[in-house]
């Protein structure tokens, strides 16, 4: 009786240790994980960030320079996000605004808009969408080059009433078979650069870390 109490005691013990062994490298697993996951988003929204403002325009950190902008208003965002403040010598000289434009053919289209200290666009990056593959999907840089064109626009040039695909009277291109999804963009723009233009002078003030509503309220900290 007493060899067979050992034995299950011997089987417990081991599970036990078999147990704790297993869960220390499930842990070590999910923490290197982690860590390899965080650094290739992190590489990613870099690489996002210098095709619109390249490393030899500025010399600060983009991914560690950035204002919290809370959900909702002109740049539509779901939930809070970072914008990012480029500066060449400290001084800033763009700003990069994540928006969300609701009205895609197949849904809303996040982006990225650079935009210079002068209120021009400096560039625009569409970075999730599910628009339709061989039309709308054209709206992304690695499909076609139609995205540049918004290079060099502001909120003067085209004035407000042109900011539209030439379709409806502006001054935009729209795709060939896809008119909806260029008008979601060129709106989002649009907003984006509204937005830049109601808080210039807060954005490009910004210490890293502060916080900003998305209609322009400051809560830094």
């Amino acid at each position: 009786m007493d060899s067979i109490k050992q034995s299950v005691t011997r089987s417990v013990i081991g599970l036990a240790i078999f147990a704790v062994i297993t869960a220390g490298l499930i842990a070590a697993t999910q923490i290197m994980t982690k860590g390899t996951i965080e650094k290739q988003i992190k590489k990613a929204q870099s690489k996002a960030l210098l095709q619109i403002i390249s490393q030899e325009e500025h010399n600060n950190d983009l991914l560690e320079d950035t204002v919290t902008l809370e959900e909702g208003g002109l740049l539509n965002l779901p939930s809070s996000k970072d914008g990012y403040i480029a500066r060449l010598d400290n001084q800033p000289v763009a700003v990069i605004l994540p928006v969300v434009a609701e009205n895609g053919y197949s849904g809303p289209i996040s982006m990225i808009v650079g935009i210079e200290s002068n209120g021009s666009v400096k560039g625009v990056r569409v970075i999730a969408h599910k628009e339709t593959p061989g039309l709308g999907d054209k709206i992304d840089i690695k499909k076609s080059d139609w995205i540049k064109q918004f290079e060099g626009a502001s909120l003067t040039q085209p004035m407000t009433e042109q900011w539209k695909v030439k379709k409806d009277g502006g001054e935009f291109d729209q795709l060939t078979g896809a008119t909806i999804t260029p008008r979601a963009v060129v709106s989002g723009v649009h907003d984006a650069l509204s937005f830049f233009n109601q808080n210039k002078d807060k954005l490009l003030s910004t210490q890293p870390s502060q916080q900003m509503s998305a209609e322009g309220d400051s809560n830094g900290h």
